[in-house]
């Protein structure tokens, strides 16, 4: 198949990629190219109480400023733009009114304000890790999954909404994921897809490619089924960009704009992880391990799940671990370089420092061992008390020792998870594809191979997998490529491959590591279960 429609050059999918910290867009090619790309920051907004907010309109200025800038770099002729498509952070809950415009802060998915509300609503009598055999068996039926008891999703934040904010509630015409309010402001139309919709638990996903909104769930949860979106298929156009919009962008109002899709599901396609045996995990701001799968399933226990993926008919599996880059940036900000009042900014190769400073010190960081739980427990294991440390700390402890061992702690965290994913998907994963901007990091590239005992194969520019996975899976979507010629457009950066001595070394220290948090879980508990 050519992929060049005219003399202008080839076809381009413009694709949007909101994560936490980050937006990024870019125009790739039907071969997986970037012909231009560029990012703006997100500012996170915590409060006290457990709450964690976002600006929907700062994620709009962000994702125009940037697509307008890429745009202009690339030089790509408009009608060679043949969609856009959004993939971004999810479990976050946008309520808009009947013009589109959000009348309250995102609620994001570090957000644990509707836990209790949560809690209330799965629980009975008699309860199954805290869940009522009833419910539990309704929810994994129709959902493949049920409500997490933090209330970190997105049906958290609507009790949350609907108990706490009242008003919020009543005027919203429409609570939306992220990537669903990105495709109202380029269309003017409130819909979700079949994968967005998921962090809402109010479906039915027994047939992945017919999936509508569960009445019994819906009763039990007391949602109004109006304030929810429309669902549309994964392969759907939501509809063609706003003629104010195209003007922005310089696009054609003739564009066509594509059901959105979790930073998930865009990622598995950017990883090359198409075919069931193919297995990847990232590391960004959070940190997950994924592959597709064949069927729907469910291990409540270790919080496992499957989801409708980007390619129609197909599921894929959830496993979201939270916070995993973002614990380098708070041991970096809060630890090493201080970022409080009069302290000096961190300088802007702090990382590369901090790198370079990590590499000198031993497998196991002589015996220092980070957890990187700042916002609690997921996958494997929900628990919203524990928290993060250093554990084994000494004078001879040096900021080197602190960088390593938050890379060190993050692999063991993903370690940890990757021996129920393989457990779960009855398939071992050998080699694994890793994106997000860690894999940009050899020694911590490096130190995975060596903890998760794989060979890690760090695809090219990881930090735009997604938006490539997004503007790839575009082009299956209309046409253009099939899923099969995927694996061959994702070009791997480096490969690295265990080193038997130290994974020696990371058996011991993994087995440490899942030893201090079964004997400190009930400690965190009593310090945290007030707030």
């Amino acid at each position: 198949m050519s992929a060049a429609g005219t003399a202008d050059g080839p076809d381009h999918v413009l694709a949007v990629d909101m994560g936490t910290g980050t937006a990024k867009v870019a125009l790739v090619s039907r071969e997986g190219r970037i012909a231009a790309s560029a990012m703006r920051p997100i500012e996170l907004i915590q409060l006290p109480g457990g709450a964690a907010e976002q600006d929907p309109e700062e994620w709009w200025a962000a994702v125009r400023e940037a697509a307008r800038e890429a745009i202009a770099a690339a030089g790509v002729a408009p009608e060679r733009v043949v969609a856009v498509r959004c993939a971004s952070q999810w479990a976050v809950t946008v309520p808009v009114d009947a013009s589109g415009a959000a009348i309250a802060n995102a609620i994001s998915w570090m957000d644990t304000r509707g836990g209790p509300h949560v809690r209330k609503l799965v629980g009975g009598p008699l309860t199954i890790s805290g869940y009522s055999p009833r419910k539990l068996r309704r929810w994994i039926r129709s959902t493949g999954g049920a409500p997490v008891r933090s209330g970190i999703d997105a049906l958290g934040h609507i009790l949350h909404l609907k108990h706490d904010r009242p008003e919020i509630y009543a005027a919203a015409d429409k609570l939306l994921e992220p990537v669903d309010y990105l495709n109202l402001r380029l269309t003017g139309r409130a819909v979700a897809s079949y994968g967005s919709i998921y962090p809402y638990w109010l479906t039915d996903n027994r047939e992945v490619e017919s999936i509508d909104y569960d009445p019994v769930l819906l009763r039990w949860t007391g949602i109004d089924r109006a304030k929810l979106p429309e669902l549309l298929p994964m392969d759907a156009a939501v509809g063609t960009l706003l003629p104010e919009v195209a003007r922005d962008l310089g696009l054609s109002e003739r564009t066509p704009v594509l059901t959105g899709l979790t930073d998930l599901q865009g990622a598995a396609i950017g990883a090359g992880a198409v075919r069931k045996s193919d297995g990847y995990f990232s590391i960004g701001t959070t940190s997950w391990l994924s592959c597709h799968i064949g069927r729907k399933k469910t291990d409540l226990l270790h919080q496992l799940a499957t989801m409708p993926s980007a390619l129609p008919g197909r599921h894929m599996v959830v496993a979201e671990q939270g916070a995993a880059g973002r614990c380098l940036e708070f041991v970096r900000d809060q630890i090493l370089f201080g970022s409080g009042p009069g302290d000096p900014s961190p300088p802007e190769d702090a990382f590369e420092i901090l790198e370079s400073q990590a590499a000198e010190i031993p497998a196991g960081s002589d015996g220092l061992i980070f957890t990187p739980w700042v916002n609690g427990v997921q996958a494997p294991a929900e628990d919203v008390f524990t928290r993060s440390a250093f554990f084994n700390q000494s004078l001879r402890t040096t900021r080197a020792h602190y960088a390593r061992a938050a890379m060190e702690g993050v692999a063991y965290n993903l370690r940890w998870l990757r021996d129920h994913v393989e457990r779960f998907t009855k398939q071992r994963f050998d080699p694994l594809n890793f994106i997000g901007g860690a894999a940009q990091s050899a020694v911590w590239c490096q130190i995975l191979a060596d903890v998760l005992d794989r060979e890690v194969r760090a695809v090219a520019q990881p930090r735009f997998a997604n938006a490539v996975g997004a503007a790839l899976s575009g082009f299956a979507a209309l046409g253009k490529l099939e899923p099969e010629q995927i694996p061959a457009t994702i070009e791997i950066g480096a490969t690295y491959r265990p080193e038997p001595d130290a994974v020696a070394v990371h058996d011991r220290q993994f087995d440490r590591f899942l030893e201090i948090y079964k004997r400190n879980r009930r400690i965190y508990r009593r310090l945290n279960a007030a707030a």
